[in-house]
């Protein structure tokens, strides 16, 4: 699958971009952010791990065939280099009416030819309310 779409900025402005197509429920914006390489990860919440475009394509088709989803990405913590820059952020979901959920994702860049481009995006279904910002820890655990 050839993409032509060069985005020359940062991590930060593909993970908007990648948030910005999920609430439009634009597949094919969406799938653009995602590096060449076939060993792409992508895991939903409760969901098997997703290998590669074919895979990661589907399951979001499935998602959003309904139309985009309502996600708000708040308390980024980040880690980079100049090659790689690894992002965790508290989603926040609303859905018909519900109640306000979270998940907690991690999303993983790479500087690629093509600029910043996602690696592997792997969510999970955080419990309780939404957390309030959390502030850095001197210990581990």
């Amino acid at each position: 699958m050839k993409r032509v779409k060069q985005l020359n900025g940062s991590a930060a402005e593909v993970e908007a971009a990648f948030y910005e197509a999920l609430n439009r429920g634009d597949i094919d914006a969406l799938m653009l952010l995602w590096a060449d390489d076939e060993e792409i990860v992508c895991i939903h919440p409760g969901g098997p791990r997703l290998h590669g475009h074919a895979a990661i394509q589907a399951s979001w088709e499935a998602i959003l065939e309904r139309g985009g989803l309502q996600i708000r990405p708040s308390q980024l913590h980040e880690t980079h280099n100049l090659m790689s820059s690894v992002h965790t952020v508290i989603e926040g979901v609303t859905s018909n009416g519900s109640e306000p959920a979270h998940l907690v994702a991690t999303n993983v860049y790479i500087k690629t030819p093509q600029g910043w481009r996602i690696v592997l995006h792997h969510v999970s279904v955080a419990p309780g309310v939404v957390p309030a910002h959390e502030h850095p820890s001197s210990s581990l655990h």
